[in-house]
C-alpha cells in the first residue's frame, strides 16, 4: 500500500485512548462529587492526569493510590476509589474509528496498536474492548516500562510487529508522540477527534 509520495505502508498502527476509547477522569468522579468547584480542584490537584501517567509508566495503582492517600488524607475515600471504579473513566468508544478497523481488518491490512495504558488498568479494560481482537500485537507501555514518546518504545514496536517503521502508519492524538514517531521514520496522522479526516486520509494513502 501506498501513501501519496509514493512511499510504501504495509500496516496500521493506532493509539487508544482518545483514539478509539474515550478517556475523561472526570467521568468517574462526577458520580462521587456533588460540588462543581469541589470536582475541579480535586481533578486540577489530586487525581489528575498528569498523577495517572505514572501508571502508564509502570507503577502500580495500589502504589500509586497508597502515596496520593497520604499526601491528602482528607481525600483518601475519593482517592482509593479510583481503581475500583477505573472503568467509569472510559465512557465510551470515539465516534467513528472502530468503523475504520473494521474497514481495514476486511482488506486484510496488518493492524497493530502502541498504547500508554498501566498494567492494571489494562487488565480491566482489555477485556471489555473486543475491537482490539482485530490488532495482530499491542505495546502497553505499563507492561513494558517503556512511555511514549520514548523512542525505545517505537523501537520495541517495530521489533516485535517485525516492520521498518517506514512501512508503518502510526495514528495517536498526542503531538508529542506523532512527532517522536515521525523523527524516527513513520508515517504518521495527528488524530483529532475526526474519524472523517482519518478515513480520508487512508484512503489518499491507498489503505481503504
Amino acid at each position: 500500500m501506498n501513501q501519496p509520495n509514493g512511499a510504501p505502508i504495509d500496516a496500521v498502527v493506532w493509539d487508544i485512548g482518545r483514539v478509539l476509547v474515550q478517556w475523561r477522569i472526570a467521568s468517574l468522579y462526577e458520580k462521587l462529587i456533588a460540588d462543581p468547584r469541589e470536582l475541579d480542584w480535586f481533578l486540577a490537584n489530586v487525581v489528575t492526569e498528569e498523577w495517572h501517567a505514572q501508571h502508564d509508566a509502570g507503577v502500580p495503582l495500589a502504589e500509586m493510590i497508597a502515596a496520593r492517600s497520604a499526601e491528602f488524607p482528607a481525600y483518601r475515600a475519593l482517592i482509593e476509589a479510583y481503581a475500583p471504579n477505573w472503568l467509569d473513566a472510559v465512557p465510551g468508544p470515539v465516534a467513528g474509528t472502530h468503523e475504520l478497523v473494521r474497514a481495514l481488518d476486511a482488506r486484510g491490512i496488518p493492524q497493530f496498536s502502541i498504547t500508554n495504558f498501566g498494567a492494571d488498568t489494562w487488565a480491566m479494560f482489555r477485556p471489555t474492548f473486543p475491537v482490539l481482537d482485530h490488532f495482530r500485537d499491542i505495546v502497553v507501555s505499563g507492561v513494558e516500562k517503556l512511555i511514549k514518546p520514548d523512542a525505545a518504545i517505537y523501537a520495541l514496536a517495530a521489533r516485535r510487529f517485525g516492520l521498518a517503521p517506514q512501512r508503518m502508519l502510526f495514528i495517536d492524538d498526542n503531538a508529542a508522540n506523532i512527532a517522536a514517531a515521525a523523527a524516527l521514520g513513520w508515517h504518521t496522522h495527528h488524530f483529532r477527534d475526526d474519524a472523517a479526516a482519518l478515513r480520508a486520509d487512508l484512503e489518499a494513502r491507498g489503505l481503504l
